[in-house]
């Protein structure tokens, strides 16, 4: 027993170096499909279907890049310049994708000035249509390959195991796939605690460090087995020097990049634990003060020139169908813009729940985080509604945050459900029928409720799922109205009262408040008519039940195709 543990002793350094670096390469491969799978959800729009699709390319292609390691006759070459081309994929890849994408957007500005086309004409079919198909998948097919090499290091570092040890290792196999399971695990927790709270570029070069240090140490040790290790260190030092370039300049990279993908000059960008945050600035001619514009994950939350009309139409009918107008809860709104609605009625409190904290950071204290001149125009926007003294901020999420409230016997005059639309199964839970009804039970019998529901243009059928879950939530008046907001097209919620007469017979019969200069009783009502054959098929429309994803489902079939920085960027454009 002692000879055969003496004869494990030489290679006892070299497991260790081969068992942690497979280990540190799977975290860096696990974050580099995070990495991508956020991106492609950011491109694409379709958020949670591209996340899913592109981990499961990349599972695939790890299982092709398995196959293909057998093609490469020496391990240790082969790892070697492996573990660079991750680095350099790894590190870049969003860059580039952002690069195409934003060349193709451009493409028909250039070509338009090129042959004077007018601007209301400019090419969007033939070969920009294909360009445009190409680049919106482009994550994809980056993934692809990357899966492919990431594929390729177990198969490779086991066989440079077994040639250390000059033998065929029983264990090898379980060993290898230990440390990779085992680092696996550690890059899925540092990508949810540090990375995704930071830039993309700052998290894609900090995980290609990782990646190009583990690949540094096994030229160190393994260098004399690796063809062209000169070069190869070469090609360490240059991708060494790419890392820190998009370490330092990566951010500011994107932000230009932004600039071309979006219609207005990106004035503020940040990722939040939840989102990625745009702010854009357009300068219009007949106007002194620019118009600011608010994007989270590439979808425009609202537009400075018309977000009066959806606030005022989210606001309004709720707190003059309810009874009194002294405790309002709003869900969401972490802009401000709909609190600064709430408070023209002088109520004597307000309780907002959002779930992202520097989102609202953003619109309270804007001056910490943006220069003077936009952190006086967000403030000016939102009337500094968040710092007024009778509001309380919760940050959590609501289906959560709801039932602390409930535990803490509150009741709401008015229950104002702001939130984004149910792009994400996270989001479906919110607009379930367990989440209405326990929005009954925090509202007081005479007050109302009121929902932003989607558009019923473009989401007919999610729209009026909306509806009909409310109803099935045991609300007894349940009607829905819609307006023509520029920025969004046409657009619908859903009010809902827990007894007495509907909403919309209390608005028929009271006066315009004086302080409301927009709204008159005509518009308010008018809001309420669809056509005739709008509701004819909604009895067919499911409810949306906890854990359906029947409305999650419905939205995507709606909107997938109309999702994402490419269509932000074209319908400022159109």
């Amino acid at each position: 027993m002692q000879k055969k543990s003496t004869s494990r002793s030489p290679h006892l350094l070299d497991d260790i170096i081969l068992i942690t670096i497979m280990a540190v390469l799977a975290g860096c491969g696990l974050i580099y499909e995070y990495l991508l799978s956020h991106y492609a959800g950011r491109v694409i729009g379709a958020v949670e279907s591209a996340i899913y699709t592109m981990i499961g390319i990349m599972i695939v292609s790890m299982g092709i890049g398995s196959f293909m390691a057998r093609k490469i006759r020496c391990a240790f070459t082969g790892f070697a310049w492996l573990e660079l081309f991750i680095a350099i994929i790894g590190c870049s890849a969003i860059l580039i994708i952002s690069s195409m994408i934003a060349f193709v957007q451009l493409m028909p500005q250039i070509i338009s000035q090129s042959f004077n086309i007018p601007p209301d004409s400019l090419p969007q079919g033939g070969l920009i249509k294909t360009l445009h198909q190409i680049t919106h998948y482009s994550p994809y097919v980056i993934g692809a390959i990357l899966g492919c090499f990431i594929g390729m290091e177990i198969p490779l570092i086991a066989r440079v195991r077994e040639h250390i040890h000059a033998q065929h290792l029983v264990h090898n196999t379980g060993t290898i796939y230990g440390a990779d399971y085992i680092g696996a695990g550690i890059g899925a927790a540092i990508w949810i605690t540090v990375m995704l709270s930071i830039e993309i570029n700052l998290s894609a070069s900090i995980t290609a460090s990782a990646n190009l240090l583990a690949g540094f140490v096994f030229w160190l040790r393994y260098r004399q087995h690796i063809r062209y290790h000169q070069l190869l260190l070469a090609g360490h030092i240059a991708t060494s020097i790419l890392v820190v370039a998009i370490f330092s300049y990566g951010g500011q990279w994107s932000k230009e990049l932004n600039n071309l993908l979006y219609l207005d000059k990106v004035v503020h960008q940040q990722q939040t634990r939840f989102a990625q945050v745009v702010l854009t600035e357009r300068h219009i001619n007949d106007q002194t003060m620019p118009s600011y514009n608010l994007y989270l994950n590439g979808r425009l939350q609202f537009s400075a020139n018309d977000e009066h009309i959806y606030h005022k139409f989210l606001v309004y009918p709720a707190l003059a169908s309810s009874a009194r107008q002294d405790n309002i809860l709003i869900i969401g709104g972490g802009d401000g813009l709909a609190l600064r609605e709430v408070l023209l009625w002088q109520p004597k409190s307000v309780t907002l729940m959002d779930l992202d904290p520097d989102v609202i950071a953003l619109f309270k204290q804007p001056q910490k985080i943006v220069a003077s001149n936009i952190a006086n125009a967000i403030l000016k926007l939102n009337h500094d509604s968040l710092n007024d003294n009778r509001v309380e901020i919760i940050n959590n999420d609501a289906f959560n945050g709801i039932d602390q409230l409930l535990s803490q016997q509150r009741v709401y005059d008015t229950i104002i459900v702001d939130l984004p639309d149910p792009s994400h199964p996270d989001l479906n839970k919110l607009y379930s029928q367990v989440f209405y009804q326990k929005l009954k039970y925090l509202l007081s019998p005479d007050g109302a409720m009121v929902i932003q529901s989607t558009s019923p243009f473009h989401a007919k059928n999610a729209f009026i799922s909306i509806g009909n879950t409310v109803s099935a939530a045991g609300w007894k008046n349940v009607e829905q109205f819609n307006f023509n907001v520029p920025s969004f097209g046409q657009w619908g919620w859903t009010i809902a009262t827990p007894m007495g007469v509907s909403a919309r017979q209390r608005l028929a019969s009271q006066p315009i408040k004086p302080f409301e200069p927009w709204l008159t009783r005509g518009l308010i009502q008018a809001s309420f008519e669809f056509s005739k054959t709008f509701y004819q098929d909604k009895d067919k429309i499911k409810v949306n039940r906890l854990g359906s994803f029947t409305l999650y489902r419905y939205h995507q079939q709606a909107w997938e195709s109309q999702q994402g920085l490419n269509n932000s960027w074209y319908q400022d454009n159109n």
